[in-house]
C-alpha cells in the first residue's frame, strides 16, 4: 500500500524579531491607531478620526498588518527550534541588546513597496542593513527548518535565484542584500487606489513632526496560533556603540 508523506506544518506558538517603536510615542501611536491594534497590550483600538470617511474600507485595507502589529521585520517569524525555549530566546535577545552597536537613524517616510504602504527610510543606512543583517545570523539556530509548505507558500518560482538561496539558507526571502526596512500599515493596493492612501498618509505621518527616527530597540513577538495576532513579548533599547 501506498503512502503518502505529508510533512509538519509550521507549529506554534511562532516567534519574530522586529523593531517596535517604544510604547506611547508619537511613532508608536501613529502606527497603531491606523491599524487598529496594540501590538504591546493586545487590546483594538479605535481607528484615527475621520479616515473611515476617506477610506471607509480601511478595516479591510489594513487587515493583513494588523495581525502582525506595527513593526518592522529583523527576523521573520519562526517556529523554535527543536531543543530550544522561549526562555533561551529571551535570554540570547538580552544578550544580543547589551552588545555595543551604532545606532541606525533614519529620515521615516510613508512610501510605496511591493504594492503595500509602509513607512520606510528616506535614504539607505547601512547601520540598519547591518542590525538587520546581524539578527537573521544570531537567532538562526532558534529557528525551526522550514517545511515543504512553508516554502511553497513562498512561491519560489516568482522569487530570483539570490532570493530562493536565502529562503533556503535563512528561511526568509528578503534579507542580507533583499532587506528593505519598512513599517507596514496596509494590504497591497492597485496602483489607482494607491495614490491616493499614500498621499493620505504622509500627510499623517508629516502631522506628527517625526523628522528623525533611531532604530535603537527590539522587541520579541509572539504568534499563539495561526488565527491570533503577533503581540510582544519582551523589548530591549540596543546599547550605543561609544
Amino acid at each position: 500500500m501506498l503512502r503518502l508523506y505529508s510533512a509538519p506544518m509550521a507549529t506554534f506558538p511562532r516567534y519574530a524579531i522586529y523593531y517596535v517603536a517604544a510604547p506611547g510615542t508619537d511613532l508608536d501611536r501613529f502606527g497603531a491607531q491606523l491599524l487598529g491594534y496594540d501590538a504591546y497590550t493586545g487590546e483594538d483600538l479605535p481607528f484615527p478620526h475621520g479616515i473611515m470617511q476617506t477610506a471607509p474600507d480601511w478595516r479591510d485595507l489594513t487587515r493583513d498588518p494588523r495581525k502582525y502589529g506595527f513593526h518592522a521585520t529583523l527576523k521573520a517569524p519562526m517556529s523554535l527550534a527543536p531543543g530550544t525555549t522561549e526562555s533561551e530566546l529571551l535570554a540570547a535577545c538580552e544578550s544580543f541588546a547589551g552588545k555595543p552597536q551604532a545606532i541606525a537613524v533614519i529620515a521615516p517616510v510613508a512610501g510605496s513597496i511591493s504594492g503595500f504602504i509602509a513607512v520606510v527610510p528616506a535614504e539607505p543606512s547601512p547601520e540598519l542593513e547591518r542590525l538587520a543583517a546581524d539578527c537573521i545570523r544570531e537567532f538562526d539556530s532558534f529557528r525551526a527548518p522550514l517545511t515543504p509548505q512553508d516554502r511553497a507558500r513562498r512561491n519560489p518560482s516568482d522569487l530570483t535565484p539570490r532570493q530562493r538561496g536565502y529562503l533556503d539558507r535563512w528561511g526568509y526571502p528578503y534579507v542580507m542584500e533583499e532587506f528593505r526596512f519598512h513599517m507596514t500599515l496596509t494590504g497591497r493596493l492597485d496602483a489607482e487606489r494607491r495614490e491616493p492612501i499614500l498621499a493620505m498618509l504622509r500627510d499623517s505621518l508629516s502631522s506628527t513632526r517625526i523628522k528623525t527616527l533611531a532604530i535603537d530597540r527590539i522587541a520579541l513577538s509572539r504568534q499563539e496560533n495561526a488565527n491570533s495576532r503577533f503581540r510582544v513579548v519582551r523589548h530591549w533599547e540596543l546599547r550605543r556603540d561609544t
